[in-house]
């Protein structure tokens, strides 16, 4: 109840903040790194600023509906999809990797979930339009931020706030939906030359949507973030800033037995820049981080339970995850050549408590059941060999190692000794690029390769999650290996003033890769996690043509495929071709555009195979989704935008989805993907002072 209560009270000091955005008092100061003018909607995609690297700004609007967390805003980006789960919290998928494949960090810290089966993943607790710049890098092409990474790197980033002299801004939003759709956010700062506070709090609320058949999909959730900045600038080259932000919700899953009916997140940071040191030494930066992630799964706060089967009276799981790292890196120059080198750790403990009945659980004491730490050392160097040729390679040495807790393993009658009950386990782990990159003496094109390889220490998910290991093994923290990705990456980059084009692609070899299988049995669906050897390869192509003053059409292509080398079969969960259109009609102050989504049928799977949220359960047909959009600048503050995703109301389904929940209405022996949301309305208004 006290949880509640204090999501009631944010939601109403952000209504206050919200109507004094109204107040004709606001003013408009100088300031640097927020500008007032409100951007056009982003139809297809951003073009990469440079080679495997994508910046944008997540407060940019998109289509379809603005995304309702770091996931959601990741799959309008060519190369991501998404493991659904319904409304909200699904899992980030690139280039058909997953997990900790994907680093993911926030303001360069890493905030990791807590459930066994990811109902909390990463991206759950992100709330992107609090953020001010998003960069993607993908491929094993940075050494920069933390272990493993050897599907991408996702950063997303708040910038310092810098005032000229003493001065607010108010940057705010209300957004309105089908479907019971309704957020606010508010981002004021104020402050001068010697520094600066910010004050950021969004709300988030989704009913249960209808699909395209018109069937209700269990999906219904309420977010809450609110985080404040406090900086101090001294002068021009320091920066000195402590963060702090807390945030809670509930989702209501159609594809889980279990929904999440707490979410809270405690984070703290504090760090430290300071640039123009010198001729060789130019940059230092510092940070220290804290992140706290509290979970709890039950099925009797937003659900009844089903009264039959292993699910029929009320339960509940709550998990914990404490996560504290730092980095210290410096950036030197000399004449023709750029040096980042740094040091990094991490060290995040896990545990777990659980109990039949209604909030029983709050009674019982938190088990410790696993840690973890990292320990690494890297270095970036960038060569500028001639005005139209660069050299950039990086290494990387890890240290990492994991700690089992768990005395016993198995639930009921089925609880047994732990074999690996308080064991240890270590790995030092290489990862090191190089790439060449040229631009093309006689044209305004850039052409890249890169070769990455990066060894990836199990995870959590991976060595504690599977109810097994590989095969002969005592289970899967033992005997699961580390994962080693050897991959090439290479593309090209095109820009005129009227036409723009990209294109990568990319050749991998995985030893080691950490595979799912997922066996029927008389009590229930049991895990196995196993080792095999992967290839993988795709790309992404993209363009974007001025055909007029006012006209504009983009498109964008994605591929993955992957194999299991090992079996000889598909490698699963590979998401299918996916292809995006758009046509965009811009005046001084109004645009309007249309996006026409098609995807590819999936026929390559492997069936009971997959990772630890989810696995193949079949083939899934192709299909279309028409969505279109309008925007109106009123003037400099304010601009009103509106949209109608899926018009035509499409009933489908991704391939990368959960099986809707038997509790649900869904057929318990017929596994079925949930269905998207069908024709959805959306109107947000964006107010900048």
């Amino acid at each position: 109840m006290a949880q509640n209560e204090s999501g009631i009270r944010f939601r109403h000091a952000t209504a206050i903040l919200c109507s004094a955005l109204l107040a004709p008092s606001a003013l408009a100061d100088e300031h640097a790194g927020h500008t007032e003018e409100l951007s056009p909607t982003v139809i297809t995609a951003v073009a990469p600023s440079s080679p495997l690297t994508i910046v944008t700004n997540p407060k940019d609007p998109r289509q379809p509906v603005p995304a309702s967390d770091g996931s959601d805003y990741l799959k309008t980006i060519p190369g991501f999809a998404q493991v659904r789960n319904g409304g909200t919290n699904g899992d980030p998928v690139l280039r058909g990797m997953f997990g900790s494949r994907l680093n993911i960090l926030t303001n360069g810290g890493m905030m990791l979930g807590a459930c066994p089966g990811r109902m909390d993943a990463p991206t759950s607790y992100i709330s992107p339009e609090t953020y001010d710049r998003l960069t993607v890098i993908k491929g094993p092409q940075t050494v920069l931020w933390g272990p493993g990474a050897s599907a991408g790197t996702i950063l997303f980033d708040r910038e310092p706030e810098s005032f000229g002299e003493l001065g607010t801004r108010v940057n705010a939003s209300v957004l309105a939906g089908s479907n019971g759709r309704f957020d606010k956010l508010v981002d004021a700062a104020a402050g001068g030359p010697l520094g600066y506070v910010r004050v950021i709090g969004n709300t988030a609320h989704a009913d249960d949507y209808q699909d395209g058949n018109n069937d209700t999909v269990p999906s219904r959730y309420d977010k809450w973030n609110g985080d404040v900045a406090l900086g101090w600038t001294p002068d021009a080259d320091t920066l000195l800033e402590l963060t702090a932000g807390k945030g809670d919700g509930e989702a209501r899953y159609a594809g889980r037995s279990m929904d999440g009916s707490q979410f809270l997140r405690e984070s703290l940071g504090l760090r430290f820049e300071k640039s123009s040191i010198g001729d060789v030494l130019d940059t230092v930066e510092a940070q220290v981080y804290y992140n706290y992630a509290d979970h709890v799964m039950d099925n009797y706060t937003l659900r009844t339970p089903s009264g039959t089967g292993m699910m029929a009276g009320p339960m509940a799981s709550n998990v914990d995850r404490r996560t504290l790292g730092a980095r210290i890196k410096a950036t030197w120059r000399w004449a023709d050549v750029q040096l980042i080198s740094g040091i990094d750790a991490q060290t995040n403990e896990h545990r777990q408590r659980s109990a039949m009945g209604i909030d029983t659980y709050k009674d019982l004491p938190y088990t410790k059941d696993a840690d973890f730490h990292n320990y690494g050392a890297f270095g970036e160097l960038t060569w500028y060999a001639t005005d139209r040729d660069r050299l950039i390679s990086g290494a990387r040495l890890d240290r990492a190692s994991a700690k089992d807790y768990r005395q016993t393993v198995g639930s009921g009658m089925m609880t047994r000794p732990n074999p690996t009950a308080d064991d240890t386990r270590a790995d030092t782990l290489p990862s090191g690029f190089i790439r060449y990159e040229h631009d093309l003496a006689d044209s305004p094109t850039t052409l890249y390769a890169g070769l990455g390889h990066t060894q990836r220490f199990p995870d959590y998910w991976e060595l504690f999650s599977p109810k097994s290991g590989p095969a002969g093994s005592v289970n899967a923290f033992d005997s699961i290996k580390p994962e080693k990705t050897t991959q090439l990456d290479f593309g090209l980059q095109y820009k005129t003033e009227t036409l723009q084009a990209w294109a990568s692609g990319y050749v991998g070899q995985v030893r080691d890769y950490i595979l799912f299988n997922y066996t029927p049995t008389m009590m229930g669906t049991t895990s196995q996690a196993e080792n095999i050897d992967a290839r993988i390869m795709g790309g992404e192509l993209g363009a974007a043509y001025s055909l007029t003053e006012h006209w504009k059409a983009d498109a964008t292509l994605a591929y993955a495929w992957g194999k299991n080398s090992s079996d000889g079969s598909a490698l699963p969960q590979m998401p299918p071709l996916d292809a995006r259109f758009g046509l965009t009609y811009s005046e001084d102050n109004w645009s309007a555009g249309a996006l026409w989504r098609v995807v590819a049928a999936q026929n390559r799977i492997d069936q009971n195979k997959g990772n630890v949220v989810g696995k193949d359960f079949g083939k899934t047909p192709g299909f279309g989704v028409f969505s279109l959009n309008g925007a109106y600048r009123i003037n400099s503050n304010w601009k009103v935008s509106s949209g109608v995703d899926n018009l035509f109301g499409k009933a489908y389904a991704e391939h990368l989805n959960l099986a809707g929940n038997a509790g649900f209405g869904y057929p318990a022996n017929d596994p079925q993907a949930i269905k998207e949301p069908g024709r959805t309305l959306w109107t947000k208004v964006d107010m900048s002072f």
